[in-house]
């Protein structure tokens, strides 16, 4: 099995190779932002502020982990449904994010800001949470701890896999899908 190998921050180049379809293994920082993280994000991006973290080149992962359990650097941390993310991520992608990883298909405005932007959303695998947590090796809470499980989280994670849902093209790997099932998009 191949797999093109994503190590933050990511160049423009690695990311139009990318199709729909490919896996890929992600190692090196990411950050986590649910939809109370999202909030605060574009309410400082509206006041002309910096985010607390760097956008530029940058993979959020939508995941709110469970604490972690003794020996653990963190609990279950499976993907949360990425819609929920769709009113704030096009301005997200406009200040440099090339990547989003969470579950669910996402709207026409994110996949049209994606191509725009030359950026990427990945699926990882829904239902597999304990197995996920393992691929991450350290993680530590940089902006919102009032939050909880929402607050924002720089992780270090090696070979979290996934799947290129959306790529810098437009493409959409769930419209190819029922489009070869003989399904119409919902």
């Amino acid at each position: 099995m191949s797999y093109k190998i994503l190590t933050p921050p990511l160049q423009d180049a690695l990311l139009q190779s990318l199709q729909c379809g490919e896996k890929v293994l992600i190692s090196g920082v990411i950050y986590t932002a649910r939809d109370a993280a999202h909030q605060r994000m574009s309410e400082t991006l509206l006041r002309g502020e910096e985010p607390p973290f760097p956008l530029a080149g940058q993979i959020i992962y939508y995941v709110g982990p469970s604490p972690a359990p003794p020996g653990r650097v963190i609990g279950s941390a499976g993907p949360t449904t990425s819609s929920r993310m769709d009113p704030y991520a096009p301005a997200l992608l406009a200040k440099g994010l090339k990547g989003m990883l969470g579950k669910g298909r996402r709207s026409a405005e994110v996949r049209e800001a994606c191509a725009e932007h030359k950026a990427v959303y990945l699926a990882a695998l829904g239902g597999a949470a304990a197995l996920i947590s393992q691929c991450i090796k350290k993680a530590e809470v940089v902006a919102y701890e009032e939050l909880g499980a929402e607050a924002v989280r720089r992780l270090e994670v090696e070979n979290l896999p996934a799947v290129v849902i959306n790529d810098c093209r437009g493409n959409d790997l769930y419209e190819q899908a029922l489009l070869k099932y003989g399904r119409e998009a919902e």
